[in-house]
């Protein structure tokens, strides 16, 4: 089999290359030609599957995207031709979970207004939304939920209109699909009037898909309003940020919130999981022989109750600063919110830090949040 994979995706070599020839290949810039005699297919949200990409293939059977979403892929006309295919939901869940909370202590600590005694707000409550709901949860800060799906189905969760969490909350972090059809379209949500209504002071994040936010009304609320501290993960026009954009948000990165190792090997893992399952085959490998080994920290019986402790030791798994400074020195180059995410291997989540527990007994919430332990 001839198993076409895009570059940026790790671990493939390690799952796949005993089911056929791993030819890699520039997933934003791939051409029908090159996909002309595949027979699986391995991508990223950058790359369209549809019927322009498969136009000269014919004996395709298997697209894996490493995804969270399907937006990218034209089910149904893989429907058509009898293509099976999957993403890969909740892979990197904790990573963006985990991201959103460390840029809410790094904004906390740059104007020293504590996380703890605000209130924040999670528009979408699926996997990467439920997953920061647990940090939050886990060192006790108050959310509120808004996710009219959800709220419609048999989730037991308390839900709030977006009015009111708008309202309500003192941060607003976005976790929505993008979408423009159905009963809750989420493109340009935060528009020029809902940006408008931002109560002084508020907190807004987004780490799902650039388009949730109308970047230039945005540009507009912030030269009017500095009060508003804005974190961009994502952008509208990517890999082409609006340049004007960027100076006025705290911090900026090239969608990487998902992109922890263990969020990458997750992804991989779960499309290795179904083409075995596809093709009737035992999967044979695990996805803890792809990850480096955890290593260890110890706690000093002082050192965990502060908010600045919290985030130094945050930053020792994760520290967000350092893809901000890059970000907004190489964005602007050729291809380099694409270079940036190709080369971005060295975050890990906070379960990747072992913490050794020397005399503090409060510490469980630690757990919790999701690093490992070792005696606490």
């Amino acid at each position: 089999m001839k198993i076409l994979a895009d570059e940026n995706m790790p671990y493939v070599e390690a799952l796949f290359a005993d089911l056929g020839d791993i030819i890699r290949v520039d997933g934003r810039h791939l051409s029908s030609e090159q996909v002309r005699d595949a027979d699986i297919l391995l991508v990223r949200s950058v790359t369209k599957v549809n019927q322009q990409l498969l136009a000269h293939n014919t004996q395709l059977k298997f697209v894996g995207s490493a995804t969270i979403g399907l937006d990218h892929l034209d089910q149904n006309y893989l429907r058509q031709r009898n293509i099976s295919y999957t993403n890969a939901p909740g892979c990197n869940a904790t990573a963006v979970g985990e991201y959103a909370f460390i840029a809410m202590l790094e904004l906390a600590r740059r104007f020293q207004q504590p996380l703890k005694q605000k209130t924040v707000g999670i528009v979408g409550a699926g996997n990467t939304g439920s997953a920061l709901q647990k940090c939050l949860q886990a060192y006790g800060v108050t959310t509120l939920l808004h996710d009219p799906i959800l709220a419609s189905c048999d989730d037991q969760r308390a839900f709030v209109s977006l009015d009111e969490l708008v309202e309500r909350c003192d941060v607003i972090s976005l976790h929505v699909p993008l979408t423009k059809q159905g009963d809750y379209p989420t493109w340009y949500l935060f528009d020029q009037q809902r940006l408008s209504s931002l109560k002084a002071n508020t907190w807004l994040l987004n780490c799902c898909r650039g388009e949730v936010i109308d970047n230039r009304a945005l540009i507009s609320i912030k030269r009017q309003r500095d009060d508003i501290k804005v974190v961009l993960d994502v952008w509208e026009g990517e890999p082409h940020p609006m340049a004007e954009l960027v100076p006025l948000v705290e911090i900026a990165t090239p969608h990487i919130a998902g992109y922890s190792l263990e969020g990458k090997a997750r992804g991989t893992f779960m499309l290795y999981q179904a083409l075995m399952a596809h093709l009737g085959k035992a999967a044979d490998k695990s996805m803890d022989s792809l990850l480096p080994p955890l290593w260890s920290h110890q706690l000093s019986p002082l050192s965990v109750p502060t908010e600045q402790a919290l985030l130094s030791l945050s930053r020792l798994v994760y520290d967000v600063r350092d893809d901000d400074e890059v970000f907004r020195q190489c964005f602007l180059n050729n291809n380099g919110f694409d270079l940036m995410r190709k080369n971005h291997k060295h975050r890990r989540e906070f379960s990747a830090l072992r913490l050794a527990n020397t005399g503090h007994s409060d510490v469980d919430w630690l757990l919790k949040l999701g690093f490992s332990g070792v005696g606490l």
